[in-house]
């Protein structure tokens, strides 16, 4: 488990059920309601098949989430789709690079929202037996951009930072490639040169630059790190904490899907920063699977937008150079 994903762990538990504190005609008025909401989602649901009708059902239980299966489900209009004036806040999905056994889930499901989001590269091992950043991966990337969606960098090896080291120099450890799991150290040049290899593979794949930012692995930082990378022209991004961290990296057993998406829509607020990845070999059940449809659907339900981190107060003037 990554240090950084260690901070949310205290905030997973689920809030408390809600007691009902209407008198018992009103609860079974209010039961009534949801039983025929329930029956008739669940006939539209059988007269669909394939990805539509899991997608249908993803919906409803991401609205029924978001309502705490007080009201009856109602599924709305996409939050994308609405005016800026209608939002009640805006959320910023990215997502990083993985074993990619995820990558077309979320591509569609991004699609089907008409949702724009942002991704973090490195060059990974993937299920397919290629890495993230092979020419293989060439027409995935090609179509993201097409998308319209932030593309940054998270290190071509996945180095992660273990600390400052002497003379100037970042002590890291690669995930990948020729060194992965040798500590190194590197000048503050190397280190933003590993950042800058990412768009010169993306460049050949794509024939687009990434845009000017990128997030460390792990999220693990220093004052040292953010200056190098700030001087090759790369401002760092976290994510919100503890609300923005999905649980993905965390045991399925101990932190199962529906825990992280009550927590999830429970504690995301306006102009959070939302983090998964887009696959993660060590947990048993992914997440995104039972997690991204309902996770869009409640908080389009609670009247959430979506956007880019080009639409990021904190970056926007980074998009506008």
């Amino acid at each position: 488990m990554h240090a950084a994903a260690a901070l949310t762990l205290l905030a997973l538990a689920v809030s408390p059920a809600v007691q009902a504190a209407d008198p018992v005609k009103s609860v079974n008025a209010d039961a009534r309601d949801l039983n025929a909401a329930a029956r008739a989602a669940n006939d539209q649901a059988r007269n669909l098949n394939g990805p539509a009708r899991r997608a249908a059902e993803a919906r409803a239980a991401g609205a029924a989430a978001a309502q705490g299966a007080a009201r009856p489900v109602v599924l709305k209009t996409s939050a994308a789709k609405r005016p800026e004036a209608a939002c009640k806040g805006t959320i910023y999905l990215t997502f990083d690079t993985g074993s990619q056994s995820q990558a077309e889930l979320i591509a569609d499901t991004l699609n089907r929202h008409k949702i724009k989001a942002s991704f973090f590269l490195a060059n990974e091992k993937t299920v397919r037996g290629d890495y993230s950043l092979d020419p293989s991966w060439s027409a995935y990337w090609k179509a993201r951009v097409a998308e319209g969606h932030v593309i940054g960098s998270h290190t071509f090896d996945h180095i992660v930072l273990s600390g400052d080291g002497a003379n100037g120099e970042l002590k890291v450890k690669p995930g990948f490639g020729p060194h992965a799991g040798a500590m190194q150290s590197l000048t503050a040049k190397q280190y933003c040169e590993e950042i800058q290899r990412v768009d010169q593979r993306f460049v050949e794949l794509t024939g687009k630059h990434l845009d000017p930012v990128w997030r460390a692995p792990a999220g693990r930082t220093s004052p040292r790190a953010l200056a190098a990378a700030q001087a090759c022209g790369y401002k760092h991004v976290g994510w919100s904490t503890p609300a923005g961290f999905s649980g993905d990296e965390l045991s399925s057993a101990a932190y199962p899907n529906a825990v992280l998406l009550q927590k999830s829509l429970r504690d995301l607020r306006d102009g959070d920063i939302f983090l998964a990845h887009m696959g993660i070999w060590s947990r048993k059940d992914a997440w995104a699977p039972a997690n991204l449809e309902p996770l869009i659907s409640g908080l389009e339900q609670k009247g959430f937008c979506f956007a880019t981190l080009r639409d990021h107060p904190d970056y926007t003037s980074l998009f506008t150079r």
